[in-house]
């Protein structure tokens, strides 16, 4: 078997670690979140970690902080898993996508965590004047910028800088949870959208330095959409 092949057929048996994995206390799985191959890499990285005896938790931006499935056994239904983590497809995260990655990690016996700051909490975090702080001056521009990107230029002027204060208490409130769930032994593997694991502007700037940090962003995918043409449209309808 060539060498390409015979490694990828070892790291998705299980056999083997990526070189980072084995001294990593937190891994950071940044994804598209329309990619259609990235489930699949989710649900490898975090079965790989689990044969190995590495994974101690798997952290979720799709789930509220404060939510985890702790308490319940390996042997847990999806039913179980969705009401522990209260899972709302509402909130766009649709459950097929991430259930094969949550799923391997509950029937590893290991816990599944909310990690994104809960909705009730966003209104409160976009006048909050604190979070402004938190960023270097340049990194803080490039946050506005990037909100400005997200929403395809077409954010009034005047919700950059809320929207900008929402999207770093999520960071804080990812980091926080991945802080509270790091071991010296093993690696904590959050899954979020590939602009919270940048290391300059997301999750990595509010983590404890101690901590052994690898984000990782997933392989872009081209979809063929028209992401700004769909925001065109939500922001008509509104």
């Amino acid at each position: 078997m060539p060498i390409r092949p015979l490694l990828a057929s070892l790291l998705l048996s299980g056999c083997a670690l990526l070189p980072h994995e084995s001294a990593t206390d937190v891994l950071l799985l940044g994804e598209q979140h329309d990619a259609v191959a990235h489930p699949a890499l989710q649900e490898e990285r975090v079965t790989r970690l689990a044969r190995a005896g590495r994974l101690r938790a798997v952290a979720l931006e799709m789930a509220d902080r404060g939510t985890t499935t702790a308490g319940l056994p390996p042997g847990a239904s999806e039913a179980q898993v969705r009401e522990a983590l209260g899972w709302n497809t509402d909130g766009g995260w649709p459950w097929e996508r991430y259930a094969p990655a949550i799923m391997a990690a509950v029937r590893a016996g290991v816990p599944v965590a909310g990690a994104n700051l809960p909705r009730a909490q966003m209104r409160q975090a976009m006048g909050d004047t604190s979070l402004d702080t938190l960023l270097p001056g340049p990194a803080q521009k490039a946050q506005q910028q990037a909100i400005r990107k997200g929403h395809c230029d077409m954010l009034p002027e005047g919700q950059v800088t809320p929207m900008t204060r929402v999207q770093v208490a999520r960071d804080v409130a990812m980091a926080q949870t991945l802080a509270a769930l790091a071991r010296s032994d093993g690696t904590v593997v959050l899954i979020a959208g590939a602009g919270h694991v940048d290391p300059e502007l997301g999750v990595p700037r509010h983590l404890p330095r101690a901590l052994r940090v690898k984000p990782e962003v997933l392989p872009p995918e081209d979809t063929g959409k028209d992401y700004c043409a769909e925001f065109r449209r939500q922001m008509q309808r509104r």
